[in-house]
């Protein structure tokens, strides 16, 4: 009986453990994908024709706004960004959410000045937990094969 649940227990550790270690060979979009709350930026991503671009070898630092942040935006909102004719629109707001490298949280300093994919720039605020721009980073360093994943409460905006 406890030869059989040591070899269980450790079975199931061994199983974990390599799951986990899978979620670090998925890329930005599987990992996104993966986590389920990122269907807004992920069907925005597909829109905007960045998929490809984001499934790529990067490395990229996304900061990811969940469903949640993309609901809190005024009502018509996603939907207009998601009109074909907004295709411009919409992939500038996405990529003002990303950074050429990979930047961990760990690499990241009070006031600091990121350059966007965009070519705009995000403010780094440390003083009351994390902040890029007025948005809150809620996770962060989440690791993928081409990059890392900060998640965020608020969509961002160029420009604000």
């Amino acid at each position: 009986m406890f030869r059989t649940t040591v070899l269980s227990l450790t079975a199931a550790a061994a199983l974990a453990t390599s799951a986990f270690a899978a979620g670090h060979e998925k890329n930005i979009v599987d990992t996104a994908a993966a986590a389920g709350d990122f269907g807004t930026l992920l069907a925005a991503a597909e829109a905007a024709g960045l998929v490809e671009t984001l499934n790529g070898d990067g490395p990229f630092t996304v900061f990811a706004p969940t469903d949640a942040a993309f609901a809190a935006l005024p009502e018509g909102t996603v939907e207009d960004l998601l009109k074909p004719e907004n295709k411009e629109l919409l992939a500038s707001i996405l990529t003002y959410h990303v950074i050429a490298g990979k930047v961990m949280s760990t690499d990241l300093t009070d006031d600091m000045e990121a350059a966007t994919v965009n070519g705009d720039t995000v403010m780094i605020d440390l003083d009351n937990g994390v902040m890029v721009d007025d948005a809150t980073v809620t996770t962060a360093d989440i690791e993928a094969t081409n990059g890392v994943i900060h998640v965020i409460d608020k969509v961002i905006m160029p420009g604000s």
